[in-house]
């Protein structure tokens, strides 16, 4: 086919393609970026189309699969903002390493919980568990669930409050009973 015969049938398609892009992008210059890539592509790509094919629809279609990468495309990258519009906010991000701290002292206290403990304090607090469905993944009774819960909290408390080990006198933590101390009977 030859170029004379490509342009007459792309040509009098630009205007529809305008219409269509601008509905789509809802932007006057994106819509007009669009049209041009439609157009590049149908020319670079004119001999790929099917030569009983529908012009029309062929260049419909690549551009509505142009205007759909775009929305992708912006989708994961995000909004654009011009740098002298953005806000100090944009640029920086409050200090995380409290939190990261904090979350490292959970997970060690956690893994000093005995093992019947820690499992009922993650399915329950963790993973969002009833004490039902707890007690069913665990194959214990409710109140075992609940009992352990409580202990297993308490002693989260205690190794939070004091993670060097030390154990608390009753009348300094008031709530927190100190853990049992064994003494030798004769």
């Amino acid at each position: 086919m030859r170029d004379d015969d490509m342009i007459g049938r792309i040509e009098p398609l630009i205007p529809a393609l305008r219409r269509y892009a601008r509905a789509l992008m809802k932007n006057t210059s994106a819509a007009d970026d669009l049209v041009q890539d439609c157009l590049e592509r149908a020319i670079s790509r004119w001999h790929q189309r099917h030569n009983d094919g529908n012009t029309r629809r062929w260049m419909f279609t690549i551009l509505h699969n142009l205007a759909v990468n775009r929305w992708q495309q912006a989708r994961a990258r995000g909004v654009h903002v011009a740098i002298e519009d953005a806000g100090d906010a944009v640029f920086s991000h409050p200090p995380r390493q409290d939190e990261n701290l904090h979350f490292n002292d959970v997970m060690a206290a956690l893994e000093k919980l005995p093992d019947d403990q820690r499992s009922v304090v993650l399915l329950v607090s963790v993973e969002d568990l009833s004490y039902a469905d707890t007690a069913k993944v665990l194959d214990i009774p409710v109140g075992t669930v609940m009992s352990r819960l409580s202990r297993g909290r308490e002693r989260l408390a205690q190794i939070l409050a004091n993670p060097e080990g030390e154990t608390a006198r009753a009348d300094e933590t008031p709530g927190i009973s100190p853990v049992p101390v064994l003494r030798r009977v004769k």
